[in-house]
This record gives C-alpha cells, structure tokens and sequence, in this order.
C-alpha cells in the first residue's frame, strides 16, 4: 500500500473532524440546571448522535441527549437534526428532480 500526501491530508482532515465533533458531547458537563442546553445544542446533539452513541459504549458520563435542557426547544432541535442530518432533506429531493 502506497502513502501518498493526498491521504495523508485526508486522514489529518478526519482526525481534525473527530476532535471537533467530540468537542461537546451530550452528558459531558458542560451544562447544569442553571445553564441548560437549547435549540442549538438539541441539533449540535442530534447530528453528532451516531458518534456520542459509540462513545457511550466506552465511556459511561457521555450520552446521546442532555439530561439538562430547556425541554421542547432541545427536543425539537435535536429531532430537527436527526430527521434533517447535514442536508439530508435537500438530498432527497435533487434525487428526485433528476
């Protein structure tokens, strides 16, 4: 197998990518009673659901939804993201265009 740069850079892109989605992660801390998550955090949450799910495997504090959150605002961004995920809504209709 032949290492070239431009594997090299796509690896570096996927690992930076990682670290990135990682970041904050459902269950991590970040946020308490006094500070719950909202909307934003629901659809942060919901597009990086099928890594926090692999996560929560291996490690027991980190899990697919926030215990703390402002309730149907968080829910909504959260389903909004799982059911949309990165454009996947868009997708679907140039598919159907063609």
């Amino acid at each position: 197998m032949r290492v070239t740069t431009g594997s090299i850079k796509l690896f570096l892109l996927v690992a930076i990518a990682a670290l990135l989605l990682t970041g904050c992660l459902p269950g991590d801390g970040s946020y308490s009673a006094d500070r719950p998550a909202g909307i934003f955090s629901g659809i942060w949450h919901g597009w990086i659901a099928p890594i926090s799910l692999v996560i929560s495997i291996f490690k027991d504090r980190i899990a697919i939804y926030e215990p703390n959150n402002t309730g149907f605002w968080y829910d909504f961004g959260f389903y909004a993201a799982i059911l949309g995920g990165f454009g996947g809504f868009s997708l679907a209709r140039k598919k159907r265009r063609e």
